[in-house]
Protein backbone atom coordinates (compact mmCIF):
# COMPACT_ATOMS: atom_id res chain seq x y z
CA UNK A 1 0.00 0.00 0.00
CA UNK A 2 1.21 3.53 -0.80
CA UNK A 3 2.62 5.14 2.39
CA UNK A 4 0.63 8.36 1.90
CA UNK A 5 -2.58 6.38 1.54
CA UNK A 6 -1.73 4.35 4.65
CA UNK A 7 -1.09 7.49 6.71
CA UNK A 8 -4.35 9.02 5.48
CA UNK A 9 -6.28 5.90 6.47
CA UNK A 10 -4.67 5.90 9.91
CA UNK A 11 -5.74 9.52 10.43
CA UNK A 12 -9.29 8.86 9.28
CA UNK A 13 -9.69 5.45 10.93
CA UNK A 14 -7.47 5.17 14.04
CA UNK A 15 -8.71 1.65 14.76
CA UNK A 16 -7.30 0.29 11.52
CA UNK A 17 -4.04 -0.70 13.20
CA UNK A 18 -5.91 -2.95 15.64
CA UNK A 19 -5.10 -5.91 13.45
CA UNK A 20 -4.32 -8.28 16.32
CA UNK A 21 -7.53 -7.63 18.28
CA UNK A 22 -10.33 -9.88 17.13
CA UNK A 23 -13.92 -10.31 18.20
CA UNK A 24 -14.49 -14.05 18.29
CA UNK A 25 -18.21 -13.68 18.97
CA UNK A 26 -20.54 -11.51 21.06
CA UNK A 27 -18.96 -12.74 24.29
CA UNK A 28 -15.27 -13.22 23.48
CA UNK A 29 -12.37 -11.08 22.33
CA UNK A 30 -8.76 -12.00 21.79
CA UNK A 31 -5.55 -10.14 20.99
CA UNK A 32 -6.58 -7.01 22.94
CA UNK A 33 -3.49 -5.04 23.94
CA UNK A 34 -4.90 -3.16 26.94
CA UNK A 35 -7.89 -3.90 29.13
CA UNK A 36 -9.06 -1.61 31.93
CA UNK A 37 -11.70 -2.94 34.33
CA UNK A 38 -13.62 -0.88 36.86
CA UNK A 39 -15.88 -2.03 39.66
CA UNK A 40 -19.26 -0.95 40.99
CA UNK A 41 -20.12 2.75 40.54
CA UNK A 42 -23.44 3.05 42.42
CA UNK A 43 -24.66 6.39 41.19
CA UNK A 44 -21.52 8.47 41.83
CA UNK A 45 -20.71 10.35 38.63
CA UNK A 46 -17.86 12.36 40.14
CA UNK A 47 -15.89 9.33 41.26
CA UNK A 48 -16.80 7.45 38.09
CA UNK A 49 -15.16 10.21 36.06
CA UNK A 50 -12.21 10.41 38.47
CA UNK A 51 -11.61 6.69 37.90
CA UNK A 52 -11.76 6.99 34.12
CA UNK A 53 -9.33 9.91 34.20
CA UNK A 54 -6.94 8.04 36.49
CA UNK A 55 -6.94 5.18 33.97
CA UNK A 56 -6.39 7.55 31.03
CA UNK A 57 -9.69 6.59 29.41
CA UNK A 58 -11.15 10.10 29.09
CA UNK A 59 -9.82 13.61 28.58
CA UNK A 60 -10.64 16.72 30.62
CA UNK A 61 -13.95 17.05 28.78
CA UNK A 62 -14.94 13.47 29.55
CA UNK A 63 -14.47 12.24 25.99
CA UNK A 64 -12.79 8.97 25.07
CA UNK A 65 -8.99 9.15 25.20
CA UNK A 66 -8.25 5.45 25.59
CA UNK A 67 -7.41 4.66 21.98
CA UNK A 68 -7.81 0.93 21.36
CA UNK A 69 -8.25 0.07 25.06
CA UNK A 70 -11.13 -2.20 26.03
CA UNK A 71 -12.89 -0.74 29.08
CA UNK A 72 -14.95 -3.19 31.15
CA UNK A 73 -17.35 -1.99 33.84
CA UNK A 74 -18.63 -5.00 35.78
CA UNK A 75 -22.11 -3.73 36.65
CA UNK A 76 -23.94 -1.95 39.46
CA UNK A 77 -24.08 1.48 37.91
CA UNK A 78 -27.41 2.24 39.69
CA UNK A 79 -28.53 2.82 43.29
CA UNK A 80 -27.02 4.31 46.46
CA UNK A 81 -26.16 7.55 44.63
CA UNK A 82 -28.10 10.17 42.62
CA UNK A 83 -26.31 10.09 39.25
CA UNK A 84 -27.38 6.83 37.60
CA UNK A 85 -28.99 8.43 34.54
CA UNK A 86 -26.02 10.72 34.02
CA UNK A 87 -23.61 7.78 34.23
CA UNK A 88 -25.60 5.59 31.83
CA UNK A 89 -25.88 8.47 29.37
CA UNK A 90 -22.12 9.07 29.54
CA UNK A 91 -21.02 5.45 29.27
CA UNK A 92 -23.36 4.96 26.29
CA UNK A 93 -21.82 7.91 24.46
CA UNK A 94 -18.35 6.76 25.50
CA UNK A 95 -18.95 3.38 23.86
CA UNK A 96 -19.61 5.06 20.52
CA UNK A 97 -16.54 7.26 20.86
CA UNK A 98 -14.30 4.34 21.81
CA UNK A 99 -15.44 2.22 18.87
CA UNK A 100 -14.46 4.98 16.44
CA UNK A 101 -10.90 4.81 17.81
CA UNK A 102 -10.67 1.03 17.79
CA UNK A 103 -11.47 0.65 21.48
CA UNK A 104 -14.53 -0.83 23.14
CA UNK A 105 -16.69 -0.23 26.22
CA UNK A 106 -18.25 -3.30 27.83
CA UNK A 107 -20.76 -2.45 30.56
CA UNK A 108 -22.00 -5.64 32.20
CA UNK A 109 -25.17 -6.48 34.12
CA UNK A 110 -24.99 -6.32 37.91
CA UNK A 111 -27.58 -7.29 40.47
CA UNK A 112 -28.62 -3.65 40.89
CA UNK A 113 -29.43 -3.27 37.20
CA UNK A 114 -31.66 -6.32 37.58
CA UNK A 115 -33.23 -4.98 40.77
CA UNK A 116 -34.27 -1.78 39.01
CA UNK A 117 -35.75 -3.74 36.11
CA UNK A 118 -37.68 -6.14 38.37
CA UNK A 119 -38.96 -3.55 40.83
CA UNK A 120 -36.72 -4.14 43.85
CA UNK A 121 -36.21 -0.49 44.78
CA UNK A 122 -34.68 -0.87 48.25
CA UNK A 123 -31.49 0.96 47.30
CA UNK A 124 -32.73 3.59 44.86
CA UNK A 125 -31.35 6.97 45.91
CA UNK A 126 -33.89 9.85 46.16
CA UNK A 127 -31.82 11.72 43.61
CA UNK A 128 -32.50 8.98 41.07
CA UNK A 129 -36.25 9.61 41.29
CA UNK A 130 -35.66 13.36 41.21
CA UNK A 131 -33.72 12.97 37.95
CA UNK A 132 -36.93 11.71 36.30
CA UNK A 133 -39.23 14.40 37.74
CA UNK A 134 -40.63 17.12 35.49
CA UNK A 135 -43.34 19.78 35.57
CA UNK A 136 -46.03 17.14 34.95
CA UNK A 137 -44.90 14.72 37.65
CA UNK A 138 -47.25 16.02 40.36
CA UNK A 139 -50.27 15.73 38.06
CA UNK A 140 -49.23 12.25 36.97
CA UNK A 141 -48.81 11.14 40.58
CA UNK A 142 -52.23 12.54 41.52
CA UNK A 143 -53.91 10.56 38.75
CA UNK A 144 -52.07 7.40 39.74
CA UNK A 145 -53.04 7.85 43.39
CA UNK A 146 -56.72 8.26 42.45
CA UNK A 147 -56.63 5.09 40.36
CA UNK A 148 -54.81 3.26 43.15
CA UNK A 149 -57.46 4.26 45.69
CA UNK A 150 -60.29 3.27 43.37
CA UNK A 151 -58.68 -0.14 42.96
CA UNK A 152 -58.24 -0.64 46.71
CA UNK A 153 -61.87 0.31 47.36
CA UNK A 154 -63.06 -2.05 44.63
CA UNK A 155 -61.00 -5.04 45.81
CA UNK A 156 -61.33 -4.60 49.59
CA UNK A 157 -63.88 -2.03 50.77
CA UNK A 158 -63.27 -2.85 54.44
CA UNK A 159 -59.52 -2.29 54.15
CA UNK A 160 -60.23 0.93 52.26
CA UNK A 161 -62.46 2.15 55.08
CA UNK A 162 -59.72 1.44 57.65
CA UNK A 163 -57.05 3.52 55.90
CA UNK A 164 -55.64 6.15 58.29
CA UNK A 165 -56.18 9.85 57.68
CA UNK A 166 -52.51 10.38 56.92
CA UNK A 167 -52.37 7.52 54.41
CA UNK A 168 -51.76 9.81 51.46
CA UNK A 169 -48.85 11.52 53.20
CA UNK A 170 -47.19 8.16 53.82
CA UNK A 171 -48.01 6.95 50.32
CA UNK A 172 -46.42 10.01 48.74
CA UNK A 173 -43.31 9.51 50.85
CA UNK A 174 -43.01 6.06 49.25
CA UNK A 175 -43.81 7.46 45.81
CA UNK A 176 -41.81 10.69 45.45
CA UNK A 177 -42.05 12.80 42.31
CA UNK A 178 -40.28 10.93 39.56
CA UNK A 179 -41.14 7.50 41.00
CA UNK A 180 -43.70 6.76 38.30
CA UNK A 181 -41.40 7.93 35.52
CA UNK A 182 -38.65 5.76 37.00
CA UNK A 183 -40.84 2.68 36.81
CA UNK A 184 -41.95 3.48 33.26
CA UNK A 185 -38.32 3.82 32.19
CA UNK A 186 -36.96 0.75 33.99
CA UNK A 187 -39.74 -1.84 34.29
CA UNK A 188 -40.95 -3.64 31.13
CA UNK A 189 -44.06 -4.76 33.01
CA UNK A 190 -45.00 -1.10 33.38
CA UNK A 191 -43.95 -0.10 29.90
CA UNK A 192 -42.98 -2.48 27.09
CA UNK A 193 -40.79 0.30 25.66
CA UNK A 194 -38.95 1.00 28.93
CA UNK A 195 -35.70 2.54 27.66
CA UNK A 196 -33.45 1.63 30.58
CA UNK A 197 -34.76 -1.91 30.65
CA UNK A 198 -33.87 -2.16 26.97
CA UNK A 199 -30.42 -0.78 27.78
CA UNK A 200 -29.94 -3.55 30.36
CA UNK A 201 -31.20 -6.20 27.95
CA UNK A 202 -28.43 -5.20 25.54
CA UNK A 203 -25.72 -5.85 28.17
CA UNK A 204 -23.94 -9.12 28.95
CA UNK A 205 -23.71 -11.10 32.19
CA UNK A 206 -20.12 -12.18 31.50
CA UNK A 207 -17.50 -11.81 28.78
CA UNK A 208 -14.06 -13.22 28.03
CA UNK A 209 -11.31 -10.86 26.84
CA UNK A 210 -8.04 -12.60 26.08
CA UNK A 211 -7.66 -14.95 29.05
CA UNK A 212 -9.81 -13.05 31.59
CA UNK A 213 -13.48 -13.63 32.40
CA UNK A 214 -15.33 -10.53 33.63
CA UNK A 215 -18.54 -10.94 35.63
CA UNK A 216 -20.31 -9.01 38.37
CA UNK A 217 -20.62 -11.43 41.28
CA UNK A 218 -18.72 -14.46 40.09
CA UNK A 219 -19.12 -17.84 38.46
CA UNK A 220 -19.88 -20.46 41.07
CA UNK A 221 -19.34 -24.23 40.93
CA UNK A 222 -23.09 -24.53 40.35
CA UNK A 223 -22.92 -22.53 37.10
CA UNK A 224 -19.41 -23.56 36.06
CA UNK A 225 -20.67 -25.61 33.12
CA UNK A 226 -22.98 -22.92 31.76
CA UNK A 227 -21.66 -21.03 28.75
CA UNK A 228 -21.31 -17.25 28.84
CA UNK A 229 -24.04 -17.05 26.20
CA UNK A 230 -26.41 -19.17 28.28
CA UNK A 231 -25.95 -17.03 31.40
CA UNK A 232 -26.86 -13.87 29.52
CA UNK A 233 -29.70 -15.36 27.50
CA UNK A 234 -31.32 -16.84 30.61
CA UNK A 235 -30.95 -13.64 32.61
CA UNK A 236 -32.48 -11.46 29.90
CA UNK A 237 -35.37 -13.88 29.37
CA UNK A 238 -36.08 -13.96 33.11
CA UNK A 239 -36.03 -10.15 33.31
CA UNK A 240 -38.36 -9.77 30.35
CA UNK A 241 -40.82 -12.23 31.90
CA UNK A 242 -40.08 -11.60 35.56
CA UNK A 243 -41.89 -13.86 38.02
CA UNK A 244 -41.08 -13.12 41.67
CA UNK A 245 -42.10 -16.68 42.50
CA UNK A 246 -39.49 -18.12 40.12
CA UNK A 247 -36.67 -15.59 39.66
CA UNK A 248 -34.08 -18.24 38.81
CA UNK A 249 -30.48 -17.09 38.50
CA UNK A 250 -31.56 -13.44 38.84
CA UNK A 251 -31.79 -13.91 42.61
CA UNK A 252 -29.83 -17.11 43.15
CA UNK A 253 -27.07 -16.60 45.72
CA UNK A 254 -24.99 -18.99 43.62
CA UNK A 255 -25.79 -17.16 40.39
CA UNK A 256 -23.41 -14.83 38.55
CA UNK A 257 -25.08 -11.68 39.89
CA UNK A 258 -25.01 -12.47 43.61
CA UNK A 259 -22.27 -15.04 44.17
CA UNK A 260 -19.62 -14.08 46.77
CA UNK A 261 -17.80 -17.39 47.13
CA UNK A 262 -14.87 -16.21 44.98
CA UNK A 263 -14.54 -13.11 47.18
CA UNK A 264 -14.35 -14.68 50.61
CA UNK A 265 -18.07 -15.11 51.20
CA UNK A 266 -19.40 -18.33 52.72
CA UNK A 267 -19.22 -20.98 51.52
CA UNK A 268 -15.88 -19.95 50.03
CA UNK A 269 -15.01 -21.62 46.73
CA UNK A 270 -12.26 -24.21 46.83
CA UNK A 271 -9.14 -23.83 44.72
CA UNK A 272 -10.17 -26.97 42.86
CA UNK A 273 -13.50 -25.36 41.95
CA UNK A 274 -11.86 -22.12 40.84
CA UNK A 275 -9.47 -23.98 38.57
CA UNK A 276 -12.32 -26.04 37.13
CA UNK A 277 -14.23 -22.84 36.32
CA UNK A 278 -11.17 -21.37 34.60
CA UNK A 279 -10.56 -24.57 32.65
CA UNK A 280 -14.18 -24.65 31.53
CA UNK A 281 -13.86 -21.17 30.01
CA UNK A 282 -10.25 -21.53 28.86
CA UNK A 283 -9.29 -18.60 31.08
CA UNK A 284 -6.48 -17.60 33.40
CA UNK A 285 -8.43 -15.38 35.80
CA UNK A 286 -11.91 -14.23 36.80
CA UNK A 287 -12.43 -10.52 37.49
CA UNK A 288 -15.37 -9.73 39.79
CA UNK A 289 -17.12 -6.83 41.47
CA UNK A 290 -20.10 -6.96 43.88
CA UNK A 291 -18.21 -7.50 47.15
CA UNK A 292 -16.59 -4.25 48.33
CA UNK A 293 -12.91 -4.42 49.26
CA UNK A 294 -13.03 -0.83 50.56
CA UNK A 295 -9.95 0.54 48.90
CA UNK A 296 -7.85 -2.11 47.17
CA UNK A 297 -7.76 -4.15 43.98
CA UNK A 298 -7.45 -7.57 45.59
CA UNK A 299 -6.14 -10.85 44.10
CA UNK A 300 -7.15 -14.26 45.43
CA UNK A 301 -6.21 -17.85 44.67
CA UNK A 302 -2.75 -16.81 43.44
CA UNK A 303 -4.19 -14.31 41.00
CA UNK A 304 -6.88 -16.60 39.59
CA UNK A 305 -9.55 -14.25 40.98
CA UNK A 306 -9.30 -10.46 41.14
CA UNK A 307 -11.77 -8.36 43.11
CA UNK A 308 -12.23 -4.86 41.70
CA UNK A 309 -15.19 -3.42 43.64
CA UNK A 310 -13.04 -1.03 45.66
CA UNK A 311 -15.96 1.12 46.78
CA UNK A 312 -15.69 3.84 44.14
CA UNK A 313 -19.01 5.39 45.20
CA UNK A 314 -18.89 7.88 48.04
CA UNK A 315 -21.45 5.63 49.72
CA UNK A 316 -18.59 3.17 50.34
CA UNK A 317 -15.87 5.72 50.90
CA UNK A 318 -15.02 6.87 47.38
CA UNK A 319 -11.98 4.63 46.79
CA UNK A 320 -10.95 5.26 43.20
CA UNK A 321 -9.07 2.35 41.57
CA UNK A 322 -8.98 0.23 38.44
CA UNK A 323 -7.46 -2.97 37.08
CA UNK A 324 -5.19 -2.84 34.03
CA UNK A 325 -4.17 -5.89 31.97
CA UNK A 326 -1.51 -5.53 29.27
CA UNK A 327 1.15 -7.77 27.68
CA UNK A 328 3.53 -6.29 30.27
CA UNK A 329 1.48 -7.64 33.17
CA UNK A 330 -1.48 -7.10 35.48
CA UNK A 331 -1.60 -3.84 37.44
CA UNK A 332 -3.71 -2.15 40.07
CA UNK A 333 -4.19 1.53 39.30
CA UNK A 334 -4.77 4.16 41.99
CA UNK A 335 -4.86 7.98 41.92
CA UNK A 336 -1.20 8.08 43.00
CA UNK A 337 0.08 5.46 40.57
CA UNK A 338 0.05 1.83 39.43
CA UNK A 339 1.34 -1.25 41.21
CA UNK A 340 2.03 -4.72 39.80
CA UNK A 341 -0.65 -7.07 41.06
CA UNK A 342 0.88 -10.04 42.88
CA UNK A 343 0.34 -13.38 41.18
CA UNK A 344 0.98 -15.31 44.38
CA UNK A 345 -0.95 -14.90 47.61
CA UNK A 346 2.31 -14.96 49.55
CA UNK A 347 3.24 -11.58 48.04
CA UNK A 348 0.04 -9.80 48.99
CA UNK A 349 1.37 -8.36 52.26
CA UNK A 350 4.09 -6.38 50.49
CA UNK A 351 1.59 -5.23 47.86
CA UNK A 352 -0.94 -4.16 50.49
CA UNK A 353 1.73 -2.23 52.36
CA UNK A 354 2.43 -0.31 49.14
CA UNK A 355 -1.27 0.49 48.76
CA UNK A 356 -1.38 1.65 52.38
CA UNK A 357 1.59 3.94 51.72
CA UNK A 358 -0.47 5.63 48.98
CA UNK A 359 -3.64 5.89 51.12
CA UNK A 360 -2.57 5.97 54.75
CA UNK A 361 -5.88 7.52 55.85
CA UNK A 362 -7.95 4.49 54.81
CA UNK A 363 -8.55 2.39 57.95
CA UNK A 364 -9.93 -0.52 55.95
CA UNK A 365 -6.52 -1.28 54.50
CA UNK A 366 -4.98 -1.69 57.95
CA UNK A 367 -7.83 -4.03 58.87
CA UNK A 368 -7.20 -6.09 55.77
CA UNK A 369 -3.50 -6.25 56.53
CA UNK A 370 -4.32 -7.55 59.99
CA UNK A 371 -6.70 -10.10 58.47
CA UNK A 372 -4.05 -11.69 56.27
CA UNK A 373 -1.23 -11.50 58.83
CA UNK A 374 -3.48 -12.65 61.71
CA UNK A 375 -6.00 -15.05 60.14
CA UNK A 376 -8.21 -15.09 63.23
CA UNK A 377 -9.07 -11.39 62.71
CA UNK A 378 -12.52 -10.65 61.18
CA UNK A 379 -12.61 -10.12 57.41
CA UNK A 380 -13.68 -6.53 56.61
CA UNK A 381 -14.81 -7.20 53.08
CA UNK A 382 -18.57 -7.76 53.27
CA UNK A 383 -20.49 -5.00 55.03
CA UNK A 384 -23.56 -5.91 57.04
CA UNK A 385 -25.87 -4.13 54.60
CA UNK A 386 -24.32 -5.78 51.57
CA UNK A 387 -24.72 -9.12 53.29
CA UNK A 388 -28.48 -8.53 53.44
CA UNK A 389 -28.62 -8.38 49.64
CA UNK A 390 -29.26 -12.05 49.10
CA UNK A 391 -32.02 -14.33 48.01
CA UNK A 392 -31.99 -18.09 47.71
CA UNK A 393 -29.71 -20.06 50.01
CA UNK A 394 -27.03 -22.29 48.46
CA UNK A 395 -27.84 -25.96 48.02
CA UNK A 396 -25.74 -28.92 49.15
CA UNK A 397 -23.50 -30.62 48.28
CA UNK A 398 -21.31 -28.18 46.37
CA UNK A 399 -20.17 -29.55 43.00
CA UNK A 400 -16.71 -28.98 41.60
CA UNK A 401 -18.17 -27.87 38.27
CA UNK A 402 -21.86 -28.25 37.57
CA UNK A 403 -24.54 -26.80 35.31
CA UNK A 404 -27.61 -25.03 36.62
Amino acid sequence: MNMRILLLMICLFPGILLADARQVDDFRWEGVERVVAVGDIHGDYGNYMATLRAAGLVDEKGKWAGGDTHFVQVGDLPDRGPDTLKIIDHITKLARQAKRQGGRVHSLIGNHEVMNVTGDLRYVHPGEYAAFANRRSAELRDRYFDLFMERVEELDPEAFARLPEDFRVKWEADHPLGWLEHRQAWDPQWNDEAEYADWVFDRKIAILINDSVFVHGGISPYFCGNSLEDLTQRAVKLMKNYNPEAPGLLEDSNGPLWYRGLSGGEPEASLESVQAILDQHDARRIVVGHTPTLGVIWPRYDGRVVQIDTGISSYYGGYVAYLEITPEGVFAGYPDGKLPLPSEDGNRVEYLEQVIAMDAENPNLQKRLKTITQPSAPDPEVSAEEGQEKAQEPAEPVPICGTS
